[in-house]
This record gives C-alpha cells, structure tokens and sequence, in this order.
C-alpha cells in the first residue's frame, strides 16, 4: 500500500508529463493524422494503443480492434502494435484480435517489456498463430535470451523488430546494448522473413542495416515517434532502407509499467533506475519532434 502511493501520489504525474512527448495524442484520430503524415514523405507506419492505469483488459481490447479497423480502411502500408500484458495474455481476448486482423488484411505485433512477459507472450503466439499468419515479435538485445527467441520467431514465421530493450536481463544486467543488439542481427540475418531494426542509434543503425542487406534478407529502419530521427533517416537513405515509424496513442506506456510496479519490487526498480538516469529524456511534446529538421 505504502509502494502504491508513493508510486500513484509522487511519482506518476511526473512520468505522465514526461512521456507526453512519445504519443501522437489521447485518441486513434491523433495516431492516423501523423501516420498520414509520415506516409506523405513516403514512410511506412506501425499504431498501438498505449493503455493507460485504469484500462481494464476488455477496455484495451476494444481499442486494438478500433484500431485494425481503421488502418484497415487507410491506403498507406501500417500494421498495428500489441501488448500481451494489458490484456493478461487471455487466448480469448487475443482471439478476437486475431480474427479481426485476418478479416481485414492487417498485420499484428507483438511489443516487448519485461523479461517475465516474454515465456507467456510466445505461448499465446504459439496457440493462435494457425488464425492469422501476418504476425510479428519484439526481441530486446540486452536479453540473454533473445538468441534463442530469435531461432523461435524463424521457426514460427514471425516477423521481428531487435530493439536494445528498456528493461535489463536479471540474470545477465551487464550485457553491452550494441553488442546484444548485432547479436540478435546476426541471429537473424539470412533467416528471418523481414527484421525492423528499431532503433534512432545512427551507427548502430548501419552496422544492423548492412548485415541484413548483406545476407539478402529484408529490413527496414523503424523509429518512435517522439524522438530526434534525422541522422537515422539518413542512414537508412543512404542505404535505400525502407523507412517505418512507430505511433502510438492513448496514453504512455509508463503509467502502466507504474501499475505493474505495484505488484512487482524488480519492475518497480527498474522503472525507478531508468526516470532518474535520464533514459526518458526526450522532446517536450510531439509538436517540438514535428518541427526538427530531419
């Protein structure tokens, strides 16, 4: 009771503020506007709904379904962003989803958070994949286990996205982002059905980018909104990478990580560790990114 207070009364207006900045707004409407934009300069687009505290899991589902919906009914390349953990990784309700983005041609995938939701988010991949096939994974490189989660993802079919992960593998915390990153590249390359190297890191982006193309296998540079994207974009032109940009809406990913933080002491850690080292700096709002230069 006492972690929950601290968590909801002090810190949580906090983290709302700074996390404006990597949500394109409260509603869907929001999210498709900046996708339109970015499809106007030739970009490909992925939506997730960001469920706030108070969302209950059947909440949450309806707004990934609204969501297949609507991209469902633009002109421009987009599939849609989920998360397991808001909806409590229900068959049932993940079901629904499955089904929904078969009927109308969209794909789905699966974001990332912490390591304790990776073992559950692959069995319901696993169990529903035979209802829709154009279904894709997240694999952080500063987990240990994503080697392995990668040789799973090629069995599977899945398209991947290798992002350097927010949350540290427990058992291996001193795994060198970049290194783990070309790690699962490596993993990957010459494998995978298509990888998303997700990532603003200019350097790590080439290095990534060029072993995939070297290995014939297709990829795209894919980016959050909210964050500076010039030097990654020029990377991915000088290589002639397709492009993709990450919207979200709704609320930040961070009041829920708060929420899950009242159950879990790591969780609450880990959230705690990376507001005060500064890793959720960014730009004060989405109208600040929209103006820097590219």
């Amino acid at each position: 009771m006492i972690l929950r207070t601290l968590l909801r009364g002090a810190v949580e207006p906090l983290v709302q503020r700074a996390s404006r900045a990597y949500v394109a707004g409260p509603e869907l409407a929001d999210a498709m506007r900046a996708c339109r934009s970015f499809a106007s300069q030739s970009y490909s687009a992925t939506v997730c709904f960001w469920d706030g505290a108070e969302d209950s899991p059947l909440e949450t589902t309806a707004r990934y379904l609204a969501t297949i919906d609507r991209v469902a009914e633009e002109e421009f390349d987009c599939y849609v962003s989920v998360k397991a953990p808001p909806l409590e990784f229900s068959t049932s309700l993940f079901g629904r989803i499955f089904d929904r983005a078969r009927e109308r041609g969209v794909g789905i995938h699966f974001d990332s958070l912490w390591p304790e939701s990776a073992d559950p988010t692959f069995s319901l991949i696993r169990e529903l994949l035979p209802r829709h096939s154009a279904v894709g994974c997240t694999l952080p490189g500063r987990w240990r286990r994503s080697l392995q989660d990668a040789d799973q993802a090629v069995e599977l079919g899945l398209g991947v996205r290798v992002v350097k992960g927010q949350w540290a593998d427990p058992d291996a915390p001193a795994i060198d982002l970049h290194a783990g990153f070309l790690a699962v590249i490596a993993r990957l390359a010459g494998r995978s059905k298509r990888v998303r190297v997700a990532t603003h890191d200019p350097v790590l982006a080439r290095a990534a980018l060029t072993r995939l193309r070297d290995a014939a296998t297709p990829c795209e540079l894919e980016l959050l909104f909210g964050l500076p994207a010039r030097r990654a974009l020029a990377v991915a032109a000088a290589l002639n990478v397709p492009v993709r940009f990450y919207v979200p809406y709704g609320h930040a990913w961070l009041p829920y990580a708060l929420r899950q933080a009242t159950k879990n002491p790591r969780i609450a850690w880990w959230v705690f560790r990376d507001m005060w080292s500064g890793a959720l700096q960014g730009p004060a709002s989405p109208a600040e990114w929209d103006a820097a230069p590219r």
